[in-house]
């Protein structure tokens, strides 16, 4: 973002020009941020999905191949010469260590997501920033001497300018409450 006080001739700035320039730089920042959590939330996402492409990669063999195959390596055992309950207990135990180090691997995974820090320490000053920020009260509006003017509302001007006034009074008294 760019610094209001380097453009040249910054002091002859309107406040409108102020204003734009203010808006235009709340707006970058808010857009900065949404892309650095989408950026951090995306990061996260890949690894979350690495883990649980484990889990089911795991669970599909557990699921699937632990019948079929440890029927057919129960049965190799046997024929070298081993009881058959000692080769089925072998060929499951084999695939229980197989699920396990896949489970270990996927938890390795999870642990790498992390809530998006960057994101919330860059909102978190944004938001300390703007809580430092107070409203300046606007001068109250003047009566014109002699004949006070009649406005379309069918008041006067110093009659509604004292009713803005004292609605002014109220939003800058729950204004400052609020702080």
């Amino acid at each position: 973002m760019s610094d209001p006080g380097n453009y040249a001739g910054s002091a002859d700035r309107s406040l409108g020009q102020l204003v734009a320039s203010a808006t235009a730089e709340m707006s970058a920042l808010v857009h900065d941020e949404i892309a650095l959590a989408k950026a951090e939330v995306r990061q996260d996402v890949k690894r979350g999905v690495t883990g649980s492409v484990a889990f089911i990669v795991a669970g599909v063999l557990i699921l699937f191949s632990l019948p079929v195959l440890s029927f057919a390596a129960a049965y190799g055992i046997h024929n070298l010469g081993l009881g058959l309950a000692w080769s089925f207990l072998i060929v499951g135990g084999a695939f229980i260590l197989l699920a396990i180090v896949l489970a270990l691997i996927a938890m390795a995974k999870f642990k790498k997501v992390k809530p998006p820090e960057k994101s919330i320490a860059s909102a978190k000053l944004s938001a300390a920033v703007l809580q430092g920020a107070k409203p300046h009260p606007r001068p109250a509006i003047t009566a014109s001497v002699g004949r006070p003017a009649v406005t379309a509302s069918g008041g006067t001007r110093t009659e509604n300018a004292g009713a803005k006034s004292a609605v002014k009074d109220n939003a800058s008294a729950v204004a400052r409450s609020s702080t």
